[in-house]
């Protein structure tokens, strides 16, 4: 007699205290300037334990963005950048994510800043599932991808005495990301 098993539905948190959104931007064409979004929930769907077939969704706050310096973060905050007054989230949901080898994925999925919407594509290293001390199990990951800022209607920019531009226009994402699986 053949037996057929159905893999259960999974749920999946984001461990805010475990994790960071994290991003980075050229400046003055020689250094960058590294953030990060504090404030975020999502929740990610799995079948069992396989991430392979996993579903996301991401909500980032664009006022808990931070640099550490506030003149800076206000300015990205204006209508200069995030226009976090009218635009109060980012979304990210995912539409697939593809083993490349061992654990190693490529997420795709839809980004929306400032309701402009767009397909981008992310690296994601799998650090493996464990039992914590309080019997919670969790997920590791590492996420990382570059967008270009003005897709999504982040253009200013300034030019410098040199002939540079104050900012670049690829922003280099980089998240770690600790989730912890739903009763």
């Amino acid at each position: 007699m053949e037996t057929t098993q159905i893999a259960t539905r999974t749920i999946w948190t984001f461990d805010l205290s475990h994790s960071e959104i994290g991003f980075k931007v050229k400046h003055l064409m020689i250094t960058n300037v590294k953030g990060v979004f504090k404030e975020y929930s999502g929740t990610v769907y799995t079948k069992g334990d396989d991430f392979s077939s996993a579903e996301i969704e991401l909500l980032i706050r664009t006022t808990s963005l931070s640099t550490g310096e506030s003149n800076r973060d206000n300015h990205l905050r204006s209508p200069d950048f995030f226009e976090a007054g009218k635009f109060s989230e980012i979304k990210f949901k995912s539409s697939s994510l593809d083993k490349i080898i061992m654990n190693e994925y490529t997420l795709h999925g839809d980004l929306t800043i400032k309701d402009v919407t767009k397909k981008i594509k992310l690296d994601v290293e799998f650090n493996g599932i464990v039992k914590d001390p309080y019997n919670n199990i969790k997920a590791g990951f590492e996420v990382t991808g570059k967008i270009n800022r003005k897709d999504f209607g982040l253009v200013w920019n300034s030019t410098l005495e040199t002939g540079g531009l104050m900012l670049g226009d690829e922003v280099d994402i980089k998240c770690e990301i600790q989730l912890t699986q739903q009763p």
